[in-house]
């Protein structure tokens, strides 16, 4: 399946993957920093965005189809980025086809197991009748119960456009979403990853605790490790200038 993308700047390939319920969009400002230097290809994972939705929800499925997008841009060989959902997405790429990749950049996730953490966000999604639904502040106000943080909401309501027949439908699948929430925390299989990798943490996240890093580096041996002090899940939404600076010196020097 092709995936959608949009495309910025000139150079060297890098691909961008977002996190759960996320798209490409979300990643417009830093494509377009990174795309003074390089060629971006921000993708919307299947499922979101304006990608195509599926009955099947798990990371070789997604791995597959990143795949077969880059293959019909005619790339060979580039940089993989990817955020939370997004970074594991790149990391089951990079077990799977390492001659892909030139470097691979994880943002705030590890390779471990992660509990599903994302009921109240569902609720809240799901309580949001989309046939009576007449605005976005409407919707706003139904999911305030389940989900207190302004940006997270915000974030979410990206998601939620207009029906060409009237109306309003969210971009991502949410029944197969909410029945497959299971897949997303899924742990890393065993095997090796040689690629020249650089694990990017938010300060205040808790995603990447000092204590997984060892367990990370058996399987990712060449790896750089930064933290951005300060900044939570959403470090490159937070802090977006420290985050291009990084995520340039890291492709050019691999080093900071």
């Amino acid at each position: 399946m092709n995936l959608f993308y949009r495309q910025y700047g000139a150079g060297e390939p890098i691909v961008i993957l977002h996190g759960l319920f996320g798209q490409c969009d979300n990643w417009a400002s830093i494509a377009k920093a990174l795309g003074e230097n390089y060629t971006v290809y921000c993708m919307d994972l299947p499922n979101h965005g304006q990608s195509p939705h599926t009955e099947e929800f798990n990371y070789p499925a997604m791995v597959e189809d990143v795949r077969m997008t880059v293959e019909n841009l005619g790339l060979t060989k580039f940089h993989l980025l990817g955020h939370s959902m997004g970074g594991k997405v790149a990391m089951f790429f990079a077990q799977t086809f390492p001659e892909m990749l030139i470097s691979l950049m994880v943002i705030d996730i590890g390779t471990k197991y992660y509990r599903p953490h994302h009921q109240e966000i569902i609720a809240g999604l799901q309580a949001v009748n989309l046939a009576l639904l007449t605005s976005r502040n409407e919707a706003e106000k139904v999911m305030l119960p389940f989900i207190e943080d302004f940006g997270t909401r915000q974030f979410l309501l990206k998601n939620l456009v207009r029906k060409e027949e009237n109306g309003f439908e969210w971009r991502f699948n949410l029944p197969l979403i909410a029945e497959k929430i299971e897949e997303i925390g899924a742990a890393l299989p065993d095997g090796k990853v040689l690629t020249k990798t650089l694990f990017y943490r938010g300060g205040n996240s808790r995603y990447i605790k000092d204590e997984d890093i060892a367990a990370i580096l058996l399987q990712f041996p060449n790896a750089t490790f930064e933290t951005m002090d300060g900044a939570g899940h959403w470090l490159h939404a937070e802090k977006p200038g420290d985050f291009v600076e990084v995520v340039k010196a890291f492709l050019s020097k691999g080093i900071f």
